[in-house]
């Protein structure tokens, strides 16, 4: 049998996906070529901005189509896709189709009644069923109704063949409410995995040759896992607790993982203590992304972000002092309710005196469910915009500027595959999360090199080999 994905949104998206994708390989099911030709199709949904939410009511409408052809029901108007319509000469196959992620989480109750072509609409506490539904299909079953209503468990190992690089979730939820933001309605109140169970899938990944790991949470800052000592104590263990367990564990293990990234991380409670493992310990990679969302206070506790314009730039001084060459990205919101001219240029200034070597930038995008919908002085779509564009043609020119300073540096690489624009060239990362293209062999990729930056082409560094 065989299965299709489509998944959007976030990294947690993206290794939840890989982790189910683990339990039908397990089951002997190979990945189809697209959606059309699939036994089953799993799409993952993101609820952050209506226009992703969009774009899948978009894709809904189309599987509705192909489910019906898949089905050789009559009522299917027109020719759909040609692939699809050879599928069913030899009778009807059906299609299975299941959603999945926060916007299932979202729209639990009425999803499937809006949408009656869908399958199953898992839950974010649902979906350690996922094997309920694969073994259903197997023996052309339907299972019964999916409980949601269990604690949240996290997702067996995931990992694609052949990988060098691996998402390690460490926590789940969201306790933070930003009045913006609805991840804390879908993906519930933080839960931390214990440290006992984060180690032994980091060897499970160091047995299978893995070079990197990212550890992810929807704010890891606030960590708080459990960690069962040998005597059959247990001890609280916070997020810096955690860094320096895990280099511990990688240098006593010879482990072939020598990059530790992690992401998300909320400026309200990265700690001096983390700032002092990231420094002292070669393992975790000298990049930190620290979401500001904007440079003015009064905006900032409107969104109730917990920390003003000043706490920020006094927490990016301490992590600069401490690891002066660590490389800063960040998140940056335009447009939001009640934002000023004046707003504006704090957030222009704070970037100035930051440079960020990137930014995710955007505008503000209402969710409903949210507090910011039903705030007054909601901005116009041509304001929000213009807003935005000054922000990114300032970053552009600050991106530019910093990465310039990098010419002619020597940095540690970790190859990743062939450049897509020079087939004779490879493509690489640096420590600080950057990408940089040089000629070598396709027998280097998944390993590491050191390699000499020579010149700036766009955002990618171009280099030679050492």
């Amino acid at each position: 049998m065989t299965y299709f994905f489509e998944t959007y949104g976030c990294q947690m998206n993206i290794a939840e996906s890989a982790a189910i994708e683990q339990l039908l390989l397990a089951r002997k099911w190979t990945k189809a070529e697209d959606a059309q030709v699939a036994d089953l199709v799993i799409i993952n949904t993101c609820s952050v901005r209506a226009t992703a939410e969009n774009r899948i009511f978009g894709r809904l409408g189309w599987y509705s189509g192909l489910k019906a052809v898949r089905a050789c029901d009559k009522s299917a108007k027109g020719k759909f896709l040609e692939k699809a319509t050879e599928f069913v000469k030899d009778g009807p196959k059906p299609l299975t189709l299941v959603v999945t992620g926060c916007m299932a989480e979202r729209l639990l109750k009425t999803f499937q009644k809006d949408y009656p072509f869908i399958d199953y609409v898992v839950g974010t506490y649902a979906k350690h069923h996922f094997g309920q539904i694969i073994e259903a299909m197997e023996n052309h079953k339907v299972t019964g109704q999916l409980k949601d209503d269990e604690p949240y468990q996290f997702a067996p190992l995931s990992l694609e063949p052949g990988a060098f690089t691996a998402f390690v979730p460490i926590m789940h939820g969201c306790n933070n409410f930003c009045t913006y933001c609805i991840v804390p309605y879908v993906r519930g109140r933080e839960c931390s995995r214990p440290v006992s169970e984060i180690l032994k899938e980091i060897d499970v990944l160091s047995s299978y040759g893995v070079r990197e790991i990212t550890l992810l949470g929807q704010n890891v800052n606030s960590y708080c896992g459990t960690w069962d000592k040998v005597d059959n104590d247990k001890e609280t263990i916070d997020f810096a607790g955690l860094l320096q367990i895990i280099a511990d564990h990688l240098r006593e293990t010879k482990s072939s993982i020598e990059w530790v990234r992690f992401m998300s991380s909320h400026p309200k409670d990265l700690s001096d203590a983390v700032i002092e493992v990231i420094a002292k310990e070669p393992v975790l990679c000298h990049h930190i992304h620290l979401p500001v969302q904007h440079g003015s206070s009064q905006v900032l506790k409107r969104m109730n972000r917990r920390y003003t314009r000043e706490q920020y730039l006094e927490l990016v001084a301490r992590i600069k002092k401490a690891i002066p060459d660590v490389s800063m990205t960040t998140d940056i919101m335009m447009g939001f309710p009640g934002e000023t001219e004046e707003d504006v240029e704090q957030t222009l200034s704070l970037m100035n005196e930051i440079r960020y070597e990137n930014a995710f930038m955007y505008y503000y995008n209402p969710r409903e469910g949210t507090p910011a919908t039903k705030m007054e002085d909601q901005l116009s779509e041509e304001v929000k915009k213009a807003r935005l564009q000054r922000v990114i043609d300032l970053q552009l020119k600050i991106t530019a500027e910093e990465m310039q300073k990098r010419v002619g540096s020597e940095v540690k690489v970790l190859v990743e595959g062939v450049s897509r624009d020079n087939p004779g060239e490879l493509l690489g990362k640096t420590e600080q999360d950057e990408r940089i293209a040089f000629a070598a062999d396709k027998s280097l990729i998944g390993t590491f090199v050191r390699a000499k930056i020579e010149a700036l082409a766009g955002n990618t560094f171009r280099g030679t080999l050492l």
